[in-house]
């Protein structure tokens, strides 16, 4: 997505047909193997292909519920099939750009010429930029892993409000960490249903249909369905520290830390990085100085990424908190990493102040490890 998100952007822009452009993929991409979503204000890079969005989001906790109105964003969803199909049908017409399908082994630049395995044969590309889209883990010393299975399912009945999203449900079972389900509804009858998990260690592979089904049926209510389409995944949430830069080579997406740390959410980082990668392109400015996460946003997401790995506090509490006390949109606003000093203060003073205060010590004393 990283990769394809820049080079789009290139495209349009009009001013690389003279270039060669390599694009190394390990296998066509034809299924509708994961979905993207993201809260947006206003009209956004890919809106062509927003297949659905939605202007209110539903939160469920054990202790409060509200429907929250989040103007002046939308929580938007992209499929994986329409990204692919739209990108392809653009890249494939350039007569400059050629797609290569294969196993990526090693790969760097030093001055200027850029070396790739590529199927286990070394190539050597003089006066090349080299972008770089596969996450390798580095050194951390926190990791928690979002994890997730969805079902798309079709009910014989309307009872999905194709008007809004619930977008955390936490009237699930915590036995193994911060849970929580989430419903995306694409009409009155068919919607996307999610399980998902912050935690260091994955399920059983059944354990995650045997979690769909039980929520389906207690809290949708829903005996009869269909399930259409399947997906999985998984996101590092992570204090690496990660560099923009290594071996000569750009790192792109969740490999240049793009991934939120305490969210998992990456499409939209990823989107300002591609815009901020094409304006030093197109303007001379050097890559090396492609700007990182701040460091105090960082420091945010370290603090909760250590409470959602030691339990110190129940995630659900955490952000059950942080929608009731606060505007949904100025949430959104924080977690996006665009809100003002003052505004992170004052979501800050309404969390549980000493679980969060140890939380911030222990993870500003490992840092300096």
């Amino acid at each position: 997505m990283s990769a394809l998100s820049l080079l789009m952007r290139m495209i349009r822009s009009g001013q690389f047909a003279d270039k060669k452009i390599l694009l190394l993929e390990k296998a066509p991409k034809t299924q509708n193997d994961r979905t993207w979503c993201y809260w947006e204000a206003g009209e956004g890079f890919f809106e062509s292909i927003v297949y659905r969005q939605w202007p209110k989001i539903d939160f469920f906790s054990d202790t409060w519920d509200r429907t929250l109105d989040i103007h002046p964003y939308t929580y938007k969803m992209i499929r994986g099939a329409d990204f692919y199909r739209y990108c392809f049908d653009i890249i494939n017409s350039q007569p400059n750009i050629e797609t290569v399908y294969g196993e990526v082994g090693s790969s760097a630049v030093a001055e200027g010429e850029c070396t790739i395995v590529l199927n286990e044969q070394l190539y050597k590309f003089p006066k090349a930029v080299l972008f770089n889209s596969v996450y390798t883990p580095g050194r951390s010393r926190l990791q928690v892993l979002q994890h997730f299975k969805g079902w798309v399912i079709e009910s014989p009945l309307p009872v999905f409000d194709p008007q809004k999203a619930s977008l955390m449900d936490f009237r699930v079972h915590q036995d193994h960490g911060t849970t929580f389900a989430y419903v995306l509804p694409f009409d009155p009858y068919t919607a996307l249903v999610e399980y998902t998990l912050f935690t260091p260690a994955l399920l059983e592979p059944g354990q995650y249909d045997a979690e769909l089904r039980n929520y389906i049926r207690t809290q949708l209510k829903l005996e009869e369905y269909k399930v259409k389409e399947e997906e999985f995944g998984i996101i590092p949430m992570t204090d690496e520290k990660f560099s923009t830069i290594r071996n000569g080579v750009i790192q792109l997406g969740t490999a240049g830390g793009r991934t939120k740390a305490s969210s998992g959410y990456t499409f939209q980082f990823v989107q300002k990085q591609s815009q901020e990668i094409l304006d030093r392109l197109l303007s001379g400015q050097p890559l090396t100085g492609l700007s990182q996460t701040p460091a105090r946003f960082r420091f945010y997401d370290n603090t909760l990424l250590y409470i959602l790995y030691h339990r110190t506090l129940p995630g659900r509490k955490i952000f059950s908190t942080l929608f009731r006390k606060n505007k949904a949109a100025q949430v959104l606003k924080f977690l996006d990493n665009d809100s003002t000093i003052p505004e992170e203060l004052k979501i800050i003073s309404s969390l549980p102040t000493w679980p969060f205060l140890k939380a911030a010590v222990q993870s500003l004393a490992m840092s300096r490890l």
